[in-house]
């Protein structure tokens, strides 16, 4: 099938090798505009535009699927759209150009966690099953007709990172059959149902770790909020990152929630009902650190809020 793929971060990029190597012609790629990266803002290549260039693929880069795009893949005579990530929206008249319209590849099981964030949100919620689902693209939020659909269990502590690199890879399968699909049945697909949730784009707040849960709330919320927007709580009025956390084998102090204090040289710090182990941190304006180090220049112990 001849099919345009838009798409920006690395998630996106096995969802592109996939479509390519079933033997798909992918007829163009649209992807971000280069962004600056690093300490010195280098202007980047997103790493789908990066994928398609090693491929030899036809490229777009545009922060908005506006007029230009849309005669650009006007051009392109694609049988299909398919979208994975790409950080914008199709509308009409872009979204009935291809002879079979776009599919989406989306990191939750639609209806739950419509959204720009359905990963980091279910975490967040301390959901540990975690599904992909392929739709169609429809003008209302994913709400389209679902085509294919899977979902697996995660690890209590996997981070929204290791989440989506992992479905990454897992969703590829669901959207080279949903291409399948449609292939034998241009009409295929089923409307969603069950109740819709929302996953609202992440903000820098979002981050911050309330001390005052429980230690599966808030191991929820870091691995939620893990590598972006970047957990944190405070110490002294500045944030401090948390990079690693995980459940602790030691008792907490006798300090009430939300104090860390050395035990059996590990920082561990105490919730309502239990302790987590805080493993790597990363203070205001320095380099991360291990969390036992950054304790231990506090004297051992250290009150969060």
């Amino acid at each position: 099938m001849r099919i345009v793929f838009a798409g920006t971060p690395e998630f996106a990029v096995p969802s592109l090798h996939a479509l390519a190597d079933a033997g798909h012609d992918i007829v163009g790629v649209i992807t971000r505009e280069d962004a600056p990266v690093g300490r010195k803002r280098v202007l980047t290549p997103s790493p789908v535009a990066r994928a398609a260039e090693e491929r030899g693929l036809s490229v777009l880069k545009a922060n908005r699927l506006d007029d230009v795009a849309t005669e650009w893949v006007r051009g392109l005579d694609a049988e299909l759209g398919a979208i994975v990530a790409y950080g914008g929206l199709v509308r009409e008249p872009l979204l009935s150009l291809p002879l079979h319209g776009w599919i989406n590849l989306h990191f939750s099981e639609l209806p739950a966690w419509r959204g720009a964030a359905p990963v980091q949100r279910a975490l967040e919620a301390g959901e540990q099953r975690l599904g992909v689902t392929v739709f169609r693209l429809v003008e209302a939020l994913d709400a389209g007709d679902v085509l294919t659909r899977d979902a697996k269990r995660f690890p209590e502590g996997t981070t929204a990172g290791e989440a989506l690199s992992e479905l990454a890879s897992y969703g590829t399968d669901a959207l080279v059959e949903a291409v399948a699909m449609l292939a034998r049945d241009p009409s295929a697909g089923e409307p969603q149902r069950g109740e819709a949730g929302y996953a609202r784009k992440l903000a820098r707040e979002d981050g911050r770790l309330d001390l005052g849960g429980s230690t599966a709330e808030v191991l929820a919320k870091w691995a939620g909020m893990t590598p972006e927007p970047g957990a944190f709580a405070r110490f002294e009025g500045q944030p401090l990152k948390i990079h690693e956390m995980r459940r602790s084998d030691e008792p907490a102090g006798e300090g009430s929630p939300g104090t860390a204090t050395l035990v059996a040289g590990r920082a561990v710090l105490a919730l309502s009902d239990g302790a987590l182990e805080l493993v790597r941190v990363q203070p205001a304006g320095k380099p991360a650190m291990d969390g036992a180090a950054w304790l231990r220049g506090r004297g051992g112990e250290a009150v969060l809020s």
